[in-house]
């Protein structure tokens, strides 16, 4: 009896043990499976509708070259909706690994979850930074006929005039409000809201002379500036854009604080493994570097770079930060 229980347990070790080899040599373990990301198709989605902005034009551009330099295809998901917020709380909520990612930027990653009284989503609990690849400058622009030619003449007029100029803006909560906002707060000066349900019609009537400012990401005003319709007084970023390298920034003229632009970054749900995390920052890091790119973004009004994960986790939560004090100075909210 001991003898065939002594050998059943002997029996019972080397089976154990078989097993654990052929699981150990058959089962791709965590790491393995991280490394050979992606194996499948991956779905990028994109809070805003095809081709209205910056945003849907530089996420579908990086589609096409992750899709070519790691071997699977990226698809493009439009999830327009609530001003980028819908489809930023589909990416936060998507499973962890690795094949939903989110085309982020300002408005629904800094500004929402300090002016909307409920957010399905928490931007710096809910998501992973991946990379920051394209930087959008933002200007205070007026309207020709304006009697100012720089930035200290227009915060003279309007301290000569309580809320008599008109600023325009692409809608209540978007950056072209807070722009304002920030600048009002910073400056204890009067200007009155006129807020137009998108960008074009807002620059339509700045263009037509019936408001008179508006802080606009360069692309859709760039044209009128160079044709003199408009005139830029400062970009409100810390340094001078390629695009007006004529125009001084706020930081030259004394404003430091006034630093507002809007970004393109690449976000994950939480928990994404960090391996696949940096597997993709360095594919993006190698496409944005490449000259071709880097023209295509010039041609789209924003200008391309390469943050990492961990820059980009510090820049997210300085930019929460900024936007949560200029919304509650404003007392803005949106039900």
């Amino acid at each position: 009896m001991r003898k065939n229980f002594k050998y059943l347990i002997l029996l019972t070790f080397f089976v154990a043990s078989g097993l654990a080899v052929i699981s150990a040599t058959s089962t791709p373990t965590h790491a393995q499976t991280n490394a050979a990301w992606p194996t499948k198709p991956v779905r990028l989605i994109i809070p805003f509708p095809p081709g209205a902005s910056t945003n849907d034009i530089m996420g579908r551009a990086l589609a096409l070259r992750l899709s070519e330099a790691l071997g699977q295809q990226f698809v493009v998901d439009n999830r327009p909706g609530a001003g980028g917020n819908l489809g930023s709380e589909i990416g936060a909520k998507a499973v962890a690994d690795g094949y939903t990612l989110l085309i982020g930027t300002n408005g629904p990653i800094a500004i929402s979850p300090h002016i909307y009284k409920t957010l399905g989503y928490d931007p710096l609990r809910d998501l992973a930074p991946v990379t920051l690849y394209a930087m959008v400058p933002y200007a205070i622009v007026v309207h020709a006929s304006v009697k100012a030619n720089n930035l200290n003449e227009l915060i003279a007029l309007a301290k000569a005039s309580p809320g008599k100029l008109l600023y325009a803006s692409s809608g209540s909560g978007g950056t072209p409000h807070l722009c304002m906002e920030m600048f009002k707060s910073q400056l204890g000066i009067d200007i009155t809201h006129v807020p137009y349900k998108g960008g074009a019609p807002a620059t339509i009537d700045l263009l037509a002379g019936q408001v008179q400012v508006f802080c606009p990401g360069l692309p859709p005003v760039l044209p009128h500036i160079k044709s003199g319709k408009l005139r830029a007084l400062a970009l409100t970023m810390p340094k001078r854009s390629a695009f007006l390298p004529d125009v001084p920034t706020a930081t030259e003229l004394g404003q430091p604080k006034l630093d507002v632009n809007s970004w393109v970054g690449v976000l994950a749900p939480a928990k994404t493994p960090p391996a696949i995390i940096e597997k993709l920052h360095t594919a993006i890091s190698r496409i944005m570097a490449q000259q071709d790119m880097r023209n295509f973004a010039a041609n789209n009004g924003a200008e391309a770079m390469a943050m990492g994960p961990a820059e980009f986790g510090v820049f997210l939560r300085n930019e929460s930060a900024k936007w949560g004090q200029v919304a509650k100075a404003a007392n803005l909210r949106v039900e």
